[in-house]
């Protein structure tokens, strides 16, 4: 068959047979066409000592090209694009904060996170990226073959073309599994989105050095550990179609139609008020030479690095980043109903969120920034999850979130099975679903948050024992 009929043959193929090739791809561990699941630490440690990389924290004088802008303060570039720092003020009808200011970031610009697949000796493979962050703790973790903002690949900074751009920009070189507009941390920025793709190629794939083709199961296997996976390749697997057994769905406790309504009552009955002020006129915060916190050192700070990325398209420049102030935790109750397995949704309101709430992980927080409050203040079921015994723990695993605005941001993802310990009718604001109805809600806009999503993509990629 020749390219051309290959390429017809490729993107007029029904998407039936998807969910099936995902669960071969998840079910191939240990080896891949390219790569031994065992020998990834050490590629991943050849590639970091292949470049070179440098993060230093700086004052805010020291930023180049970058501004607090009057009137007002707002943190910006000189260019108008990439992101701004601003104020956010926020009223909500409910909870332990019900008004409150901060600093957020404000990135209208849509990127794109980009996952590019093809079938090697029958197996689907993803092809997947060495991608240095200057947020990040280790700077560098496996990333989507494409992981850009708006700004980065129509180059506004001058820099190297974004490489396999090509594949999500251009209808001929692929077909589109996935396609989807999803929010990012809603505590953190404001109303802001990227499309989550993946793209099964047409053709051929240039190789390159900082890539590689792993099946879905062998980064199943790099869910377990620590700091390996970044946070936009998490939100991209999250955004598959299910693949579990045939009829789960069916057994749920909810019928689909009754989770929505659901979700549309969590969104109609909350009341929520976000304004914009001046970043210079949020109260409650204070500006220093190098960061801006709050006055008794809880949630975050705002601070300024410069950088050095020999494998990124520019290999030097400053920018701010939000540092929080501890290590998150970030977990899903779970339990069987009915014999089939269920996850505990919180629909959570966020700042940022353009729908006042989404779907959150049962839990979702840094417990020292609640320490001082009294404990029915507390997040509710955050101390059964920290009191879980090993026996209760069905995954764990420390997490970056987005390396390229937060500083040093991670959090302890867990799965926690409670058991009978917690009803079939939960507290108001919490609800049973399966993973497959949590997969098909992924698929849409706006339902499921990031959190849930990283979560939801261990359980895509087989990292979660008994669901």
């Amino acid at each position: 068959m020749t390219t051309v009929a290959r390429s017809a043959a490729l993107r007029s193929r029904e998407d039936t047979d998807l969910p099936g090739r995902l669960a071969r791809s998840a079910a191939t561990t240990g080896a891949g066409a390219e790569l031994v699941t065992r020998n990834f630490p050490a590629w991943l440690a050849e590639r970091r000592r292949a470049h070179r990389f440098r993060v230093e924290r700086i004052p805010f004088a020291d930023l180049r090209g970058w501004s607090f802008r009057e009137p007002g303060g707002n943190l910006g570039h000189h260019s108008g694009r990439f992101f701004t720092v601003e104020g956010l003020r926020a009223t909500v009808g409910e909870g332990p904060f019900r008004q409150w200011q901060q600093p957020i970031i404000h990135q209208p610009e849509v990127g794109i996170l980009g996952i590019l697949t093809r079938e090697i000796d029958g197996v689907l493979h993803f092809l997947m990226q060495a991608k240095m962050e200057p947020g990040n703790r280790n700077l560098l973790q496996l990333s989507p073959t494409v992981q850009a903002t708006r700004s980065n690949y129509t180059k506004v900074h001058r820099g190297a073309d974004v490489r396999y751009l090509e594949f999500f920009t251009d209808p001929r070189r692929g077909r589109v599994l996935t396609d989807v507009l999803q929010s990012e941390h809603g505590s953190w920025f404001l109303r802001k989105a990227n499309r989550n793709m993946l793209v099964e190629a047409v053709g051929e794939v240039p190789p390159h050095e900082d890539f590689r083709w792993l099946t879905l199961g062998q980064i199943g296997e790099l869910l377990r550990l620590d700091s390996v996976v970044n946070m936009d390749a998490r939100t991209v697997l999250a955004c598959l179609p299910a693949f579990s057994p045939g009829g789960e769905r069916s057994r749920a406790l909810h019928s689909d139609s009754g989770l929505l309504s659901w979700i549309t009552s969590q969104r109609s009955r909350h009341e929520v008020r976000i304004e914009s002020v001046p970043l210079g006129e949020v109260e409650g915060w204070r500006r220093g030479e190098s960061s801006i916190e709050r006055e008794d050192g809880r949630f975050f700070r705002v601070v300024a690095v410069e950088v050095e990325a020999g494998n990124r398209e520019v290999s030097g420049w400053t920018q701010p980043l939000l540092e929080p102030s501890g290590l998150g935790v970030t977990a899903f109750l779970t339990r069987r109903i009915g014999g089939t397995p269920h996850l505990l949704a919180h629909a959570r309101v966020e700042g940022g969120l353009l729908d006042v709430l989404e779907l959150a992980p049962t839990v979702q927080c840094v417990p020292e920034n609640y320490a001082h409050l009294p404990a029915d203040a507390r997040p509710p079921f955050l101390d059964q999850v920290l009191a879980a015994g090993p026996d209760r723990i069905r995954y764990s695993a420390v997490h970056s979130e987005e390396g390229g605005r937060f500083l040093n941001a991670e959090s302890r993802y867990l799965v926690v099975d409670c058991g009978e310990d917690v009803p079939a009718d939960p507290p108001p604001g919490h609800l049973w679903l399966t993973p497959a109805q949590l997969s098909s809600l992924a698929r849409h806009a706006r339902y499921v948050n990031v959190q849930a999503r990283t979560l939801l993509a261990c359980v895509n990629a087989g990292a979660v024992e008994g669901l």
